[in-house]
């Protein structure tokens, strides 16, 4: 990619961020579309506009966000989202604080030297001719150079620098974690445990019996309830289908009612056929027939209700305790002589339990692990093809000559621009775009209980995918494209050849952190595509509260990719910030913009699905970590291709890395696994209602379609004389 080019990516991206920008500022101040740009302040009672005009200056938004405290974020978004903003701030102060070092000291020893003229042989910045970065990077410094010295102090600089704040960043994680674990507010959650991996039942006696004895006899004072787990498959089946015309006979009796406020007094009973996706059998009244169905499967539900309480007991419970100090202490504790026999934890959040894995046995999810892992490495390999070649893509050169037809097309010169400033990063995007599903479905196929444990799995596994196949992937597949004859011929040099390869993608990666925080800031920031599909929805197919609710809700930050997707970003600027020290600054704005842009977001659009009170940090710190050592292994092998006599130096960097990250575990992690008991031990400002607590767990196709059905409570009494399944 010429200079030309990258300044043609550049000022496009920023062109379409300010055009975003604008129309988001305009977009958001009319009435129509408060529900897409403010929909977390609606849900939660509050005025969109925070009671000022809605003629505002259009970047009031931005003074909003940076007024904004970490309490503020709390209240709107949980102690998840807080966190997520201690990551952006912890990484901007790396890099910050490694900028303005690396900046004004090494670009001068570099745009001095003149080693791009004696090394252009063999290496380049780009993969063309750029040599306007070349000069600004270690690529014009002359190998064995004294001025290499430069570059090694700042090697040890960046990797201080992430040291100290991501130990003050944990330090402060942690202190937010406890402030929320230590509250006075009832957290039903605090007062349970996840019991899994129950032994068989004796002759005579029941899941629900067997569960109460044991636990009554360790924990007699502070023992409630038990809650089994049952086999909900059948009973979940009828639920969503009764949900399902519930749904369908809400929307008919809306058609109904619109239809007599357009001039018909009795207006036209909507109708339906009951064959097959209601284009074929029996025309019927849609109103009638869903009651009929309705009415059906109400009794339906209830009737199995019965027979899963009393006949599809399962091998792991919920049980409860009246004091959340005997419910950390219960999940920390070893209960059985055998690992595999009553394993407890503690018990997830009621809305994110993922009830179908609750009773997956010990040494199956084991053998799940394994196996999930091996299909991820398999997906990692067989992902590098098509990553590499993509990678291709990056010179026209490479593209010319694997399509000789291409080349009238691709010389135009306003083809080539866009060609080499757009199109192997958004294929790159897109291609990425692709995975997380799959990668969120396999962690679930591990057994992992809770929604933010598997999210938290998923993103794991996407950073090392992103990692290795797009960083790694790109760096390498670019390479061996271009020199596959040369290795052929001599294998032995694969190595300096990788080393010089980082340089040389220097220009790919500055275009593609560019891409993702002008275009893909300024797409989140606009919510264009959302508030279209809303306004479609609205306008063709909601009919119903429930449905235009439906079309509007934003979900949440969708950490399982955005994670990732920064610490991609994190990974490519550290990696590149000695070798390159131009992309810092990209590396800057990209997580300054993240910040401004998803505060707004934070406050006032996305609801958070879960609160896991800042588990994913330690995961996040990890990565971290692990970033800085995939750079300072890259530097050390680096100097070693420079032929530095003193690069011996870097060594004991990849230890201290370790050191440093095994001191933080030691220290911090165990109270992010469990709840401490002095903080547990907080006095609660009102006494827990146990009973309330002990029905938030109960899934809702076991609810009874009546709150207040006393047979259907009497049932439960039943059953808990009997059996006390629940």
């Amino acid at each position: 990619m010429d200079f030309d080019s990258f300044l043609t990516s550049l000022g496009t991206s920023f062109i379409i961020f300010i055009v975003l920008m604008l129309l988001f500022a305009w977009l958001s101040a009319k009435q129509g579309n408060a529900v897409v740009y403010y929909p977390n302040r609606i849900l939660k009672g509050l005025e969109p506009w925070e009671g000022r005009s809605r003629t505002r200056n259009p970047l009031s938004w931005m003074r909003e966000a940076l007024s904004s405290s970490e309490q503020d974020v709390i209240n709107m978004s949980g102690i998840d989202t807080a966190v997520y903003f201690v990551f952006l701030s912890t990484v901007l102060g790396i890099l910050v604080l490694s900028g303005l070092v690396l900046l004004p000291v090494l670009l001068p020893f570099a745009a001095t030297d003149d080693g791009v003229k004696k090394n252009s042989k063999n290496v380049t910045t780009s993969n063309g001719t750029f040599s306007e970065l070349d000069k600004l990077s270690m690529a014009d410094i002359e190998e064995q150079s004294h001025r290499l010295w430069a570059f090694l102090v700042a090697t040890y600089w960046v990797s201080v620098v992430t040291y100290f704040l991501s130990w003050k960043a944990y330090k402060h994680v942690s202190a937010l974690r406890a402030n929320a674990l230590m509250s006075s507010q009832v957290k039903p959650e605090q007062f349970a445990v996840l019991v899994r991996d129950l032994p068989n039942v004796t002759k005579g006696e029941t899941r629900k019996e067997q569960v109460d004895s044991y636990f009554k006899s360790i924990y007699p004072e502070t023992f409630y309830r038990s809650m089994v787990v049952t086999n909900n498959k059948k009973v979940d089946k009828i639920w969503a289908e009764l949900e399902g015309y519930r749904k369908k006979l809400a929307r008919a009796e809306a058609i109904y009612a619109e239809s007599s406020n357009e001039g018909s007094s009795e207006g036209t009973r909507p109708t339906n056929r009951t064959g097959f996706l209601g284009l074929c059998g029996k025309k019927v009244d849609s109103i009638e027939y869903y009651n009929e169905k309705i009415k059906k499967l109400r009794q339906k539900l209830e009737a199995e209700q019965k027979v899963t309480l009393r006949e599809k007991q399962l091998g792991s419970a919920l049980v409860f305790f009246t004091s959340r100090v005997t419910a950390a202490l219960v999940a920390q504790s070893l209960h059985a002589q055998l690992v595999d026999k009553w394993t407890v934890m503690e018990a997830p959040e009621p809305r994110q339990i993922i009830w179908s894995n609750l009773t997956i046995k010990f040494f199956e999810r084991i053998i799940r692990q394994y196996i999930v892992y091996v299909i991820v490495f398999l997906t990692i390999v067989f992902y590098m093809i098509p990553i590499g070649l993509i990678s291709a893509f990056t010179t026209l050169e490479n593209l010319k000559e694997l399509l000789p037809f291409l080349k009238p097309i691709v010389d135009q010169d306003a083809i080539k621009r866009v060609l080499e400033a757009y199109l192997p990063q958004l294929a790159l995007i897109i291609f990425l775009a692709l995975l997380p599903t799959f990668l969120l479905f396999l962690s679930k196929a591990e057994g992992i209980p809770s929604e933010s444990h598997a999210v938290r799995a998923a993103s794991g596994k996407y950073f090392y995918f992103t990692v290795l196949n797009v960083f790694i992937g790109v760096t390498i597949g670019g390479t061996l494209f271009s020199t596959l004859k040369t290795l052929e011929k001599d294998p032995n040099i694969l190595v300096p050849l990788l080393a010089k390869s980082l340089p040389r993608n220097a220009t790919f990666f500055l275009t593609f952190v560019a891409l993702k925080f002008f275009v893909g800031y300024g797409l989140e920031l606009s919510r264009v595509v959302p508030l279209i599909i809303y306004h479609l929805k609205r306008k063709y197919l909601c009919k119903t509260e429930a449905e235009l609710k439906e079309a509007w809700f934003p979900g949440d930050l969708s950490y399982g990719t955005r994670v990732p997707a920064d610490m991609l970003i994190v990974t490519i600027v550290l990696c590149y910030s000695v070798i390159a020290p131009v992309i810092i600054p990209f590396g800057v704005i990209y997580f300054a913009l993240g910040w401004l842009i998803l505060r707004n977001q934070a406050l006032k659009v996305y609801v958070p699905a879960y609160e896991s009170y800042g588990r994913m940090w330690p995961h996040l710190h990890t990565r971290i970590i692990g970033a800085l050592l995939l750079y300072q292994v890259t530097m050390l092998g680096y100097f070693g291709v420079m032929k530095f006599y003193y690069t011996p130096i870097l060594i004991p960097l990849p230890i201290l890395s370790l050191l440093f990250f095994y001191i933080c575990r030691k220290k911090f992690y165990k109270a992010f696994c469990h709840t401490p008991l002095e903080l547990a031990a907080q006095e609660l400002k009102e006494t827990p209602h146990m009973e309330q607590i002990f029905k938030s767990f109960i899934p809702p196709s076991l609810i009874s379609d009546k709150q207040e059905d006393e047979q259907f409570e009497d049932s439960l009494s039943h059953v808990s004389r009997a059996g006390s399944y629940v």
